[in-house]
């Protein structure tokens, strides 16, 4: 009888509205793997959704319990998107083209809402379906004392503008909340007297507390904002899409390049020897979810009918299944990604 390898690793989530959907299919491949163990979650946004859902199904019931909160999470999106979504898909199903269309004109026209008016005027009373989503799925209180799996949810601090993680201990529907708080949508989040908006402008998602606090030294980043795109955007719509992809993904460009620098100084010999210990090695790899998205239109970040969040998992899950038959071997022994060719 051959017996199984296990590996440990961190998971990195990245934010992306619905397109989130895709980590969960990610996270569900990974969970259903007996060589995979997971040591600690970042997250931010709907990232950080994702990483609250799997810790606090690790510490209930397991790798079953994870994929069965990713999953009652995500039905729970897909039902108050029946109400709260500004993109739908259900208008006139048995016209060509009318859902389509509809779904577009409603999106255009929150748009222009979202940019005249701020959360304090249309949304006075501070209205949002996360709050119930996370209590129907989550039990805070529970996952405080978690042991199994280490959390890192970042959020964006409004008035420093620095990022600040929250840890297990710190946890709660606030804390989520604040993470995923975009500020064209909800007023910021306070949490013990600060206040914080979505924690993708300064950590999407955080890479640095795995240096320090988590014990495996491999992290696998799922991405969901696309990093590179071939075509220049020319519409309005297109040009702000790609305006928020690179911003999202600056902080995480910026902590690569840092650890692509460190990775430099190790292989170039440029430390002296009693330095060298001081510096983790630590490994990188990349699950590249937004190469499947990049074609999907911004509108659909706000898609939340259950055929679409299900497509995009199960997208999710083949990639994940390809990265593991690719790159499994590498975990535990060396870097998957090249981050310096990355850079350079």
């Amino acid at each position: 009888m051959v017996e199984t390898v296990t590996k440990k690793i961190n998971l990195a989530f990245q934010g992306g509205g619905s397109h989130g959907a895709v980590t969960w299919g990610v996270a569900d491949r990974l969970l259903e793997d007996p060589r995979i163990e997971i040591d600690a979650i970042s997250g931010c946004s709907a990232g950080a959704l994702n990483a609250t859902a799997v810790a606090y199904g690790l510490f209930n019931g397991g790798k079953t319990g994870a994929r069965e909160t990713l999953e009652l999470l995500w039905r729970r999106v897909s039902d108050a998107g029946k109400l709260y979504s500004p993109v739908r898909s259900d208008f006139f199903p048995m016209i060509p083209g009318a859902a389509d269309m509809i779904s577009a004109l409603s999106f255009q026209a929150f748009d222009v809402m979202t940019r005249a008016l701020s959360p304090y005027q249309f949304n006075p009373f501070d209205i949002n379906p996360l709050r119930d989503i996370l209590d129907d799925c989550i039990d805070f209180d529970a996952l405080r004392h978690c042991t199994t799996t280490r959390l890192f949810i970042a959020a964006t601090n409004v008035k420093s503008g620095k990022v600040h993680v929250f840890n297990c201990k710190d946890i709660s529907t606030d804390v989520v909340c604040a993470s995923a708080c975009l500020p064209f949508l909800f007023k910021a989040v306070e949490v013990d007297g600060e206040h914080f908006w979505d924690g993708g402008y300064m950590g999407n998602p955080v890479l640095f507390p795995f240096f320090y606090e988590a014990e495996a030294s491999d992290v696998v980043i799922v991405h969901v904002n696309p990093i590179e795109r071939e075509e220049v955007p020319t519409t309005a719509p297109e040009i702000m899409n790609r305006v928020n992809e690179i911003s999202f993904n600056s902080s995480l460009m910026r902590e690569l390049r840092a650890i692509s620098f460190v990775h430099k100084l190790l292989d170039d010999g440029w430390l002296k020897d009693e330095y060298r210990d001081r510096l983790r090695d630590i490994r990188i790899h990349s699950i590249r979810s937004d190469r499947a998205i990049a074609d999907i239109d911004i509108a659909s970040k706000f898609r939340t009918d259950w055929a679409f969040l299900t497509e995009l998992k199960n997208k999710g899950r083949d990639i994940a299944d390809t990265w593991l038959t690719e790159n499994f071997d590498s975990v535990g022994e060396k870097s998957s990604v090249n981050l310096r060719e990355m850079f350079e």
